[in-house]
């Protein structure tokens, strides 16, 4: 007898921002502690095809799957928090799911019946679902919606999950997320932004089969006995969901209100026995920690939306070395754009134990990147240059070492006398034509690492695969000279051609290293990345001497 496909459905209520991808993960977590297979797929609402286009500003995180899959920063939280690599199949949006509809109409692929938003759309939404859940191979596959109840773009989604929910109730749970207010004035929390959004989702032929009710302290008994008699439940599906510690606090909190126990039950499935040793002992251990490395980021992204959403994989990156070291980071968020317009603030570097500068695009703020990078240089502050920083490495090492002093980015600069970093030749068309979407080098690519290096010895082999995202390289044309000047390339794509790690030897410099890929992405709380360990290693000696000149 065929095994029957279990799914849940993560929906959000009231606002958002209150922790869905987090939510999703944990259960994810939960129910794979106890020896499930699961899924996890993110929907996004958006008309576009996938987040690549989608200003940082707007968005946060661009996360960039296995296959080079451009998605919502959830299916970071996903794979820091289930171990498994993300796909395309792993993540849709409203624009994937028209798309796909308008091609089959133009293919005849639906025999001539006229194609409308019901049922077609629900349909394809069904369709994409399965396709994530055989991906898996998942016993239960778990699908967080974007946005909250009562948008007018949620509808199809919640449309096909009431479909799947009809066919199968046994196999279907939906859960909501939503924010108990506190009024200051008032001093209690209110549940009637809860029954609103329990309102929406009767309009539209849902109740929820879980409430998990986010808040900043613990949800009471008499909230949970409201919210527990609008969504006629039992009060056990009331889930407590209050501000923790750290995110990985989220799968061992659920865990003492019994949740995964109950959410097995209620899907029919038989209890197993958990193990979340491991990650009980993380979340324990954070805590305890007291001794702090000071890091500085080094980016643009700082004046629209929160800057944990825009660099959040290279904070937990940053979170997950740091805590394997028994430190706690300390991270400041410094706009390069000052640097630019005032260069003396520069040595308010010298307080910092190392110096990361992230990703991006742009022309704006890159100035007072190189700013940075070479006054890290100079002064023996520990630099990691991520995909952008490697660049940024790469440019201030030509101007200040070299005197190239108009070296530059075709990007930053179409212009320059000295292209030390420039298009790649197989992106030099797409740009010219305007074709941007999904049209980066994009995805894992392999390198081999030059031994003696510091990212050989980071890492421990001399093969490796990373996840990129770009379209500039160091060009070829200047290799030679910035080898001979002391800079080293000791990660290369196997042809040879394109450049993926640049550093300066140890001897040289206690850490000055970048990455075209981007390591923040596969960077694990139970097992960091090997280059942000080795990078935050090479901070504590600064750290200790700091202490010791203050004692």
């Amino acid at each position: 007898m065929k095994k029957q496909t279990k799914y849940i459905f993560v929906v959000g209520g009231v606002m958002s921002s209150v922790g869905k991808g987090i939510a999703a993960a944990s259960i994810a977590k939960i129910l794979q502690s106890r020896g499930y297979a699961v899924g996890n797929l993110k929907a996004d609402m958006y008309v576009n095809i996938d987040a690549g286009t989608i200003r940082p500003a707007e968005h946060g995180e661009v996360f960039v799957g296995e296959d080079g899959i451009e998605a919502d920063q959830d299916l970071g939280n996903y794979e820091r928090f289930t171990g498994q690599n993300s796909t395309r199949e792993d993540y849709v949006t409203t624009g994937q799911i028209y798309a796909e509809v308008i091609k089959r109409e133009r293919n005849l692929e639906y025999e001539g019946e006229d194609v409308e938003v019901y049922p077609d759309i629900p349909k394809e939404i069904i369709r994409r679902i399965e396709v994530c859940q055989k991906k898996n191979k998942s016993d239960i596959t778990i699908v967080e919606y974007g946005g909250t109840v009562g948008e007018y773009q949620l509808l199809p989604f919640l449309e096909a999950t009431r479909m799947m929910k009809s066919k199968n109730p046994a196999d279907v749970l939906l859960i909501l997320i939503s924010y108990l207010p506190t009024p200051v004035l008032l001093g209690e929390q209110k549940s009637k932004p809860t029954q609103r959004a329990v309102i929406d989702l009767h309009s539209v032929g849902l109740n929820p089969d879980f409430v998990i009710c986010r808040a900043e302290c613990p949800a009471t008994a008499d909230i949970k006995k409201t919210i527990s008699n609008v969504c006629s439940l039992p009060i056990e599906r009331i889930i407590s969901a209050p501000d923790v510690y750290s995110i990985y606090d989220v799968p061992v909190n659920f865990e003492k209100e019994n949740f995964g126990a109950t959410l097995l039950k209620a899907l029919g499935l038989s209890p197993r026995e958990r193990d979340l040793k491991e990650w009980v002992k993380l979340a324990e251990k954070v805590k305890k920690i007291n001794k702090e490395v000071k890091i500085g980021i080094v980016g643009k992204y700082f004046n629209f939306k929160s800057c944990k959403d825009t660099y959040i994989s290279v904070i937990e990156s940053i979170n997950h070395a740091s805590w394997a070291l028994n430190f706690k980071p300390a991270v400041l968020w410094l706009d390069s754009e000052k640097y630019e317009q005032n260069p003396s603030k520069l040595k308010e570097l010298k307080d910092l134990d190392g110096i990361i500068v992230p990703g991006g695009f742009g022309k704006r703020g890159t100035e007072g990147m190189i700013l940075a990078a070479n006054y890290a240089r100079v002064n023996m502050i520990p630099y990691f240059g991520l995909c952008l920083g490697v660049q940024i490495m790469t440019i201030a090492f030509a101007r200040d070492v070299l005197n190239l002093k108009r070296a530059n980015s075709t990007e930053m600069d179409p212009n320059t006398p000295d292209p030390v970093i420039a298009t790649m030749a197989d992106q030099v068309d797409k740009i010219k034509n305007k074709n941007y979407g999904a049209s980066m080098r994009l995805g894992s690519y392999p390198a081999n690492l030059e031994k003696g290096s510091i990212a050989f010895a980071s890492y421990g082999i001399s093969k490796i695969s990373e996840r990129h995202r770009h379209r500039y390289e160091v060009n070829t044309k200047y290799i030679a000279e910035l080898q001979k000047a002391g800079l080293v390339f000791s990660g290369k794509s196997p042809d040879g051609v394109l450049m993926e790690i640049v550093e300066l030897p140890k001897n040289v410099h206690p850490f000055y290293l970048g990455t075209q890929f981007h390591p923040e992405f596969k960077s694990r709380p139970l097992n960091p990345h090997p280059l942000f360990t080795a990078f935050l290693k090479a901070c504590l000696p600064a750290q200790a001497s700091v202490q010791k000149a203050k004692k």
